[in-house]
């Protein structure tokens, strides 16, 4: 009877043994350290942090899983937790209330995830925590007030990641540094306060004086743990240590030209500079009325560390080109403008026939675009400004080679668009606009040839909407060829190349555009304007291969 007593009892404490013990998650292990209840998960595929945790775990170590966030109320049953580690996961994101139930948290680890930022403000939440851990990460920034929560930190962790400018506000504002300065607070009993900031791309310009000059002054009981801080850029200052950079002020640009009113004749080119200098260096733009028609180029060098010169380059200047060009320089610190005025006045004598320069055209300057295909047809928009002080209007002529007489449309004062609309297929057309009263002259005109018909309407509308005004060629080419349209430098040689080998392997294609019915299409020089290129239908590709091979 007392043997079965006996046993009974023995099976009554190993139940109740079991009973007391905690859940473990599977794949993870759980210990009993010195410190409390331990949880370890290396290598399990956790998809996001356990939310059924006991409470009575004071470390969870979760590494080596595809965790990608720390969502808020993710330890809401762990107020006693004192160690977290969640090194080597895919960690993007800290939301705002991830450390929200945790106010006895010690430790913090994230080393090597994908955190760009940290919400700062989370700590307020973790008042006793000594050491954070964000080493191999991705951030690139430090408010000033980044650590004004941590005020129990004395190891912080920041190498290896994407810094390149750090203030020293961010460190005078932290309690922690603080109280090792402040002598009624016992100094000489505090810990030291670790910082490792190492193996970050450090930009050494004005932006981070501060903070080399606080490096510098760093004595005990604040470490470095690696005091030997490297600059990456710029280049030259990149492999300089802090200990052997001086950085100079910060400054807004401050702008200056050689000329601020620059007078010159039409035809002639000229070029505007603007010298900035500015710490960190500045970039530069230019602003102009006519920047969406007239394209310049724009080269901007370094001339000194601080220093940048940029040159504006207007070939064969109009009289349109007359106005006020605006250089706009730039850095963190603040911008500046430099105003300069342009006086483009007449020629004085006839230009020679072989003069790179292009004159006015019958007293305006007019550039014609094609800028916009539609199902049935094109928008044209154009830039026409008239050598007169009156409001001047302008005369568009539309023609084809399949029509007998040309459009004419009269347009107004403020007008300067026009969609040409029921276009037929297979057609070349010749669009030009003039002064009204004044036939169009060379320059003023522009032509496209839309795709074969594919067919009924249906077909026939998607045709157009696909081929039409690709790439303008203001070029004599025979009716059925590809839709190309436009004005600028010539980027279209391929094509050009292609089509002159397609006409010397077909017998039938004529060597020179057809005559035209009313003389309306002239001989154009081959130009072009770098755009998407030409688009071949299904039907076309199977035809050309046809003739390859042939």
């Amino acid at each position: 009877m007392a043997s079965v007593l006996h046993h009974f009892l023995l099976v009554l404490v190993f139940l109740d043994i079991h009973a007391a013990q905690p859940f473990c998650l599977p794949g993870c292990t759980c210990s009993e350290e010195s410190f409390g209840r331990t949880l370890q998960c290396i290598s399990v595929s956790l998809g996001k942090i356990p939310g059924n945790l006991s409470e009575e775990f004071k470390q969870v170590r979760i590494e080596n899983s595809p965790l990608f966030e720390m969502p808020q109320g993710s330890f809401i049953n762990m107020s006693t937790l004192e160690y977290l580690w969640l090194n080597f996961n895919n960690i993007s994101v800290i939301h705002l209330g991830a450390l929200e139930h945790l106010p006895e948290l010690r430790e913090l680890r994230l080393e090597g995830n994908r955190l760009r930022s940290v919400p700062w403000t989370a700590f307020r939440a973790t008042p006793l925590l000594r050491v954070l851990d964000l080493k191999r990460n991705k951030i690139d920034a430090l408010p000033e007030l980044a650590l004004q929560f941590l005020v129990s930190l004395t190891y912080l962790d920041l190498s290896s990641n994407r810094l390149t400018v750090v203030s020293r506000s961010v460190f005078l504002n932290w309690p922690a540094y603080l109280k090792r300065w402040q002598p009624d607070c016992g100094a000489g009993i505090l810990s030291s306060l670790v910082v490792a900031l190492h193996d970050n791309p450090w930009v050494c310009d004005c932006r981070l004086r501060g903070l080399v000059q606080f490096v510098k002054s760093i004595t005990l009981p604040v470490i470095l743990v690696n005091s030997y801080l490297i600059c990456r850029g710029p280049l030259s200052k990149a492999g300089q240590l802090f200990h052997e950079t001086e950085l100079s002020a910060c400054m807004k640009p401050q702008i200056s030209t050689p000329s601020a009113n620059v007078t010159i004749r039409v035809g002639q080119n000229v070029t505007l500079r603007c010298l900035a200098q500015a710490s960190p260096s500045p970039s530069i733009a230019w602003t102009y009325p006519l920047s969406m028609w007239r394209e310049f180029d724009v080269l901007t060098s370094s001339t000194g560390e601080d220093t940048a010169l940029s040159e504006l380059a207007i070939p064969a200047a109009h009289l349109v080109d007359s106005g006020n060009y605006t250089c706009l320089a730039s850095n963190s610190i603040g911008k500046s403008t430099l105003v300069i005025s342009l006086h483009v006045q007449p020629a004085q004598a006839l230009h020679a026939p072989d003069s790179l320069s292009i004159p006015s055209e019958g007293n305006a300057y007019i550039d014609l675009r094609v800028v916009k295909q539609t199902v049935h047809g094109i928008l044209l928009e154009w830039l026409a400004v008239a050598d007169t002080s009156e409001e001047e209007w302008f005369t568009l002529h539309i023609a084809s080679d399949e029509a007998f007489r040309k459009e004419v449309v009269h347009m107004g004062p403020g007008i300067n668009t026009y969609a040409v609309d029921d276009l037929l297929p297979g057609t070349k057309y010749e669009a030009c606009l003039s002064l009204k009263g004044q036939p169009p002259h060379q320059g003023q005109c522009v032509v496209f040839v839309t795709g074969r018909d594919g067919g009924g309407l249906e077909a026939r509308e998607r045709l157009l909407h696909v081929t039409v005004v690709l790439c303008v060629v203001l070029l004599a080419v025979p009716v059925g060829a590809y839709a190309w349209a436009a004005q600028g430098p010539c980027s279209c040689s391929k094509w050009v190349l292609r089509y002159c080998l397609h006409c010397r392997k077909d017998p039938s294609c004529p060597p020179a555009a057809p005559q035209c019915r009313d003389g309306s299409f002239r001989e154009h020089p081959a130009v072009c304007d770098d755009g998407e290129g030409h688009i071949d239908t299904e039907a076309d590709k199977e035809k050309e291969g046809t003739e390859e091979n042939s």
